[in-house]
């Protein structure tokens, strides 16, 4: 391989690093509680981390962008509340036809950020935040204020989330089918690659004659409809929808993009290294409870591991950008 087209040993090696990680963390965690490591525990910490798996892959392409969408969460609430209602007043509806409407809606509130971003040039964390607030009024709008409840929603409905195939829950599915095509999308399409160009280098991507404005309402779209699929996959798991659903799920959606390597600045991440920031950041939503950490604690320890992530990211960048340089330089 020529020098010029060598890749940066941190980014090639970044992956396993993460993974190095996970297995001393789950090591630590087990020597504390034999009943982490049990089958029983794995598939709840897969089943928990389902919904923020498909929602982190959309994340990860608004990221890539140079984006962000503080708004997910709130879509999430409003998506939820509409197909709860619309099941509580027609329990005859199969989940398909409800799972179309959630994703739907979620893809038209993603469009509105995605106008305000590329059209109108409003900055995305701007646009996103502005747009959460208008959501969750009308969450709370739509429903009156009120709660519809387990009892208000058909079996059928309740047990998607619960149910299984072949001994894997439907979350799981799901999460997988989701991450399978978007890693293809991605990785194999032109515009995956163009979704990359545009966040790398925007001035770049603007003299090729890049399409930057549809690509970015495109991930946003794209990031408001599997928001809208999570809003439905939340309501059937808890059996509840409310107006302060998933409040701050956001967070830790882009938390788990930022520990499996994306870069915040845009151009920079995979679908794997995600999936990674997605278990790590599941182990530790179940572990540090399993060994009686303070609740005061857990979040301050989530953030400590998020900084540091963070930090590294930054190390590893600047590291890379150092060496594609120094071979320009020779």
């Amino acid at each position: 391989m020529e020098k010029g087209n060598a890749v940066p040993f941190t980014e090639r090696f970044r992956e396993l690093g993460l993974i190095i990680f996970i297995v001393i963390i789950a090591v630590l965690i087990q020597i504390r509680n034999h009943e982490f490591l049990t089958i029983v525990n794995i598939r709840n910490i897969l089943t928990n981390t389902s919904v923020l798996a498909i929602l982190s892959v959309g994340m990860m392409m608004v990221l890539l962008t140079g984006g962000i969408d503080l708004s997910i969460g709130a879509s999430m609430a409003f998506t939820g509340m509409v197909t709860a209602l619309t099941v509580s007043a027609n329990p005859g509806l199969p989940v398909p036809v409800l799972l179309l409407e959630s994703t739907l809606l979620g893809a038209v509130v993603g469009l509105v950020v995605g106008v305000l971003v590329a059209r109108f040039s409003i900055l995305p964390i701007i646009a996103s935040l502005g747009l959460m607030n208008v959501m969750r009024g009308l969450t709370y709008v739509v429903s009156g204020g009120a709660w519809v409840s387990a009892y208000q929603m058909p079996a059928h409905f309740k047990a998607f989330a619960t149910g299984t195939v072949l001994g894997v829950n439907n979350l799981i599915i799901v999460a997988i089918i989701v991450n399978v095509l978007f890693y293809f999308f991605i990785n194999y399409t032109r515009t995956g690659r163009r979704i990359y160009a545009v966040g790398s280098s925007p001035e770049a991507a603007a003299i090729v004659g890049l399409p930057a404005k549809r690509i970015v309402l495109l991930v946003y779209v794209l990031m408001g409809a599997l928001a809208g699929l999570a809003g439905i996959l939340w309501v059937s798991k808890y059996a509840s929808a409310q107006g302060d659903t998933a409040a701050g799920y956001e967070m830790n959606v882009i938390a788990s993009c930022v520990l499996g390597g994306v870069s915040v600045s845009g151009g920079r991440g995979k679908v794997f290294g995600l999936l990674l920031g997605v278990v790590l950041f599941g182990i530790l939503a179940n572990a540090l409870p399993l060994i009686n950490v303070s609740p005061f604690w857990q979040q301050a320890i989530q953030g400590f591991v998020i900084l540091f992530a963070i930090i590294t990211n930054v190390i590893i960048k600047r590291n890379n950008d150092r060496a594609v340089l120094y071979r320009r330089v020779i």
